[in-house]
This record gives C-alpha cells, sequence and structure tokens, in this order.
C-alpha cells in the first residue's frame, strides 16, 4: 500500500524575526537577572589551592563579614551573646563540636583571634576556617 506524502523540502529563504525576538528575550533576562536583589550579608571567602579536609561529627557555623560582625544561626550576634550560645551548644551535644567560621577576605587576624579565644573559652577545640577551592585545579590528586 502507497501512502500519499505532502512533506515538501524546505527551499525558501529563513525568516530572522523569531530568533531576533527569542534573542532580546534572553538579553532582558539576562540583563534583569543581574540587577535583582540578593537577601544576605556578601561573604567573599579566601581562595586556597590546598586539598580541604572535611568535618566528621557536629557542626557550629560562625560568619564574620567584612566589617567584623559575627553571624550565628542566619543571625546577626554579639561577641558576648555568642560566647553563651557556643556554651549551650557544647553542652547540648555529647560529642566534641568543630567551629567552622566562614570569615570574609577582608577580616582582620584580631577579630579571627578574638572569635577563636570565645570558642575556646565554651570548650570547642577543633576550629576550622572555610575557604573555596579552585575549581579544576590540576595540582590536586
Amino acid at each position: 500500500m502507497k501512502f500519499p506524502r505532502n512533506a515538501k523540502i524546505f527551499r525558501g529563504h529563513l525568516d530572522a524575526t523569531p530568533f531576533a525576538g527569542v534573542f532580546f528575550c534572553l538579553l532582558i533576562f539576562v540583563l534583569l537577572g543581574s540587577l535583582i536583589y540578593t537577601p544576605g550579608v556578601q561573604i567573599n571567602l579566601p581562595e586556597s589551592s590546598a586539598v580541604l579536609p572535611g568535618v566528621d561529627g557536629p557542626v557550629l557555623a560562625v560568619a564574620v563579614d567584612g566589617t567584623g560582625q559575627f553571624y550565628f544561626k542566619n543571625q546577626l550576634i554579639q561577641g558576648t551573646n555568642l560566647l553563651q550560645r557556643f556554651k549551650e551548644e557544647v553542652a547540648r551535644q555529647n560529642e566534641p563540636l568543630t567551629l567552622v567560621v566562614q570569615a570574609d577576605k577582608n577580616v582582620t587576624n584580631e577579630k579571627l583571634g578574638h572569635l577563636w579565644e570565645l570558642a575556646t573559652q565554651a570548650g570547642i577545640t577543633n576550629i576550622h576556617q572555610a575557604a573555596l577551592s579552585r575549581p579544576f585545579d590540576s595540582r590536586i590528586p
């Protein structure tokens, strides 16, 4: 049985108007996407080319922004309150806690030393500073 074919090969010229419309829509999305407000505090972690260790067990995370303000559990907190919160968390856990410090590149060593002092006063002995690993670094095995 022979079926009639009505498909014809396109031999005319291609209209660029739909492609231009899609291109301009994508351009608008990209431009407006960069202007959208991102909530939160901007923290630029330092980069590291070393192999970064993982953390085993319970973890506390503290962020320090470029101005030296502390953030614990996504809330702005003062140093005296931070010591009390550290002590509460240490008392709540059975295992030793690890403090992960997410400090901005511009934070002074004085502020980091103060944070480490607060952590050791609360009984936290393991302290790690978070860093970004370089993507696709050939030196990492």
